[in-house]
């Protein structure tokens, strides 16, 4: 039997992690719908949609918000939708153009994710508390050497 190259022992251990972050995204991605749904009595889209507005705080048309999430415009209208009717969201006309309309929270949304976004955050330094800082600067690192790697190559990020 022929002994494996170093590259192809790589490309293994390339793939094994490659399956291994899948695997705690998935999990993390898992606990955290869990988690909004029981403390906050939201769910991770509709979490993270509001996270797109609150850094946006003048508002976005239904397009950036689409694109900032990377799903289509019909999944984050459905959430807006629901926002705007609990008073979470506002539309505005688009002074230059009454076409476009932007989307932003309304000062109540604000507040309602400033809760959930603490409690996420406390939520993710426990989830990842056996991390210590130097941990963190080697993952940082790696993951971005990652992702310089997959835009290069034309990945979306």
């Amino acid at each position: 039997m022929k002994k494996p190259s170093r590259a192809t022992s790589l490309s293994k251990r390339r793939l094994r992690n490659w399956i291994n972050l899948i695997g705690v995204t998935r999990r993390t991605e898992n606990h955290l719908r869990e988690y909004l749904r029981v403390h906050h009595a939201t769910t991770l889209p509709r979490f993270d949609v509001m996270a797109a507005l609150w850094r946006k705080p003048k508002g976005v048309t239904m397009t950036e918000l689409s694109r900032m999430l990377l799903v289509s415009n019909g999944n984050s209208s459905t959430v807006v939708d629901r926002l705007v009717r609990e008073g979470l969201a506002k539309r505005m006309p688009s002074e230059r153009d009454r076409r476009t309309i932007y989307v932003a929270l309304t000062p109540e949304g604000t507040a309602q994710f400033a809760t959930m976004a603490e409690g996420h955050e406390a939520e993710v330094d426990r989830l990842f508390a056996n991390l210590d800082a130097n941990d963190l600067d080697q993952l940082d690192e790696i993951l971005s050497r990652a992702n310089d790697k997959a835009q290069s190559l034309g990945a979306a990020a």
